[in-house]
């Protein structure tokens, strides 16, 4: 007899949370950027993740979205905090953040946290009803 854990009934789950923990790491990046708008030669950090997800999705193109997201490689979905705009600065003393920018990149991020909770809740709430 299989489980519940057995079948693919977590990987809408597995794949949200990934996403909220890149919001999360997300969110840390923005705040150290915040932090540091004031730091000589500081550069602003952010996180991919949206591109890698976009790959993992794509890598079979001619399926359902439920198969889609079952084939993805949780192993290899993993946020990757990157350096942005290396080699730019609008700042004499070599900073490039701007702190206007990085408010709005926040609120941002903390709406898509708060959906990325609300699909997780969702769908453990949609598997709780299948279990009645």
């Amino acid at each position: 007899m299989s489980s519940l854990v057995d079948t693919n009934a977590f990987d809408y789950i597995n794949v949200l949370d990934k996403a909220a923990d890149a919001s999360w790491l997300r969110n840390d990046a923005i705040s150290n950027n915040i932090a540091n708008a004031d730091t000589p030669g500081y550069k602003r950090q952010d996180v991919n993740f949206e591109t890698q997800l976009a790959k993992a999705l794509r890598s079979s193109r001619y399926t359902s979205m439920d198969a889609k997201v079952a084939n993805v490689k949780m192993n290899r979905l993993n946020p990757i905090t990157y350096t942005d705009y290396a080699g730019y600065s609008y700042r004499i003393d070599g900073n490039n953040v701007d702190p206007d920018t990085e408010g709005v990149y926040l609120a941002k991020n903390q709406v898509v946290y708060q959906g990325l909770t609300q699909s997780i809740n969702q769908e453990f709430q949609n598997l709780q009803s299948v279990m009645k």
